[in-house]
């Protein structure tokens, strides 16, 4: 019991933690519990039963083969072609952003990259895609940088110089798109609890960041790259292309890479986290007040005469789960 109660102090089990419907393991990550289940040295009973039952989509276990049948053809999706046929509608690129009173709507951001410097390695934003909660197109522009731009990269940008003739210059495309996800809340107040600031999804986000010269705040950004669940058994980010073929069923980024390909992965991903159902605590983080110093040393013997099922109904997660962004919307 020792051991264990050392082992819960320094895990952070929590309920918001992937687990096998099986055994009930808690595992850090979903490539945690799909080696565990599906992995080269998976567990020899939970492998047998989840293969009968289970989706190697999203990891669940259901009840019957109709019950999960039933279910692929919801968790498998496609790839959308609304953008292509949204910009017909639009006759051209949307580049215009608006403030609202709407309280916490989520869009999806993504940069295409091309090169600068001598030898084309610095990394320039040349356009730009930002889509909302429904894969609904909100901006779309080609970016002109402030260096010039000697790589266009166009096997994987698909940006040549003919895009970039009348292209927006980056500090305006910044300050369109910062106004907009802060939606009119001045950067220094916004929070998590409640206001008008937008959440803002992305792939590696700090790198969007940089080339763009954005600051948001952090409380309200969701990265795929580097949410706990989504990361491999090392705690690496792991590619977008990967994320989506794995957790969405569909590929990306096979050919010339469309921004909005890219917005609407992240958009669903970040959707498919958020709708998992957990149980609601009222102090889910082990930063908040009430739980900061949950498993201090001075009640060692009373943890030691607890069943693991009490010790995991008080442990807290170490990361924001974006299951509780359901609360707040």
């Amino acid at each position: 019991m020792e051991s264990l109660v050392e082992h819960m102090r320094t895990s952070y089990h929590s309920v918001h933690e992937p687990m096998c419907w099986i055994c009930e393991k808690h595992c850090p990550s979903f490539a945690s519990l799909r080696q565990h289940l599906i992995g080269p040295l998976p567990k020899a009973n939970c492998e047998k039963i989840f293969k009968e039952l289970g989706c190697n989509i999203c990891l669940t276990l259901f009840a019957s083969r109709n019950a999960l049948r039933a279910h692929k053809e919801l968790c498998q999706l496609s790839r959308s072609n609304n953008g292509f046929l949204y910009r017909v509608a639009r006759l051209g690129f949307p580049n215009d952003l608006r403030i609202d009173n709407i309280q916490r709507k989520v869009v999806a951001i993504s940069c295409k990259i091309v090169g600068g410097g001598i030898d084309g390695s610095i990394d320039l934003c040349a356009r730009v895609c930002l889509i909302d909660e429904h894969e609904r197109i909100l901006f779309d522009s080609y970016v002109a940088p402030n260096r010039p731009i000697t790589n266009y990269r166009y096997e994987t940008s698909g940006i040549s110089p003919e895009h970039m003739r009348n292209a927006m210059p980056i500090n305006q495309v910044a300050g369109k798109i910062q106004y907009y996800i802060c939606n009119g809340e001045l950067l220094w107040q916004i929070h998590s609890g409640s206001g008008r600031a937008r959440i803002l999804v992305g792939h590696d986000l700090d790198h969007v960041f940089k080339c763009l010269g954005l600051q948001y705040s952090s409380v309200m950004i969701r990265d795929t790259a580097n949410y706990p669940p989504l990361m491999d058994t090392n705690k690496n980010s792991n590619s977008l292309k990967y994320l989506t073929k794995t957790y969405l069923g569909y590929e990306i980024q096979t050919r010339v890479q469309d921004p909005y390909d890219d917005c609407v992965a992240t958009m669903r991903l970040y959707m498919k986290m958020k709708s998992q159902a957990h149980r609601m605590e009222e102090w889910p983080l082990v930063i908040d007040p009430k739980t900061c110093n949950i498993f201090g040393s001075w009640r060692q013997s009373e943890f030691e005469k607890m069943t693991p099922a009490q010790l995991l109904e008080i442990s807290r997660s170490d990361y924001y789960c974006w299951c509780l962004d359901s609360y707040i919307n």
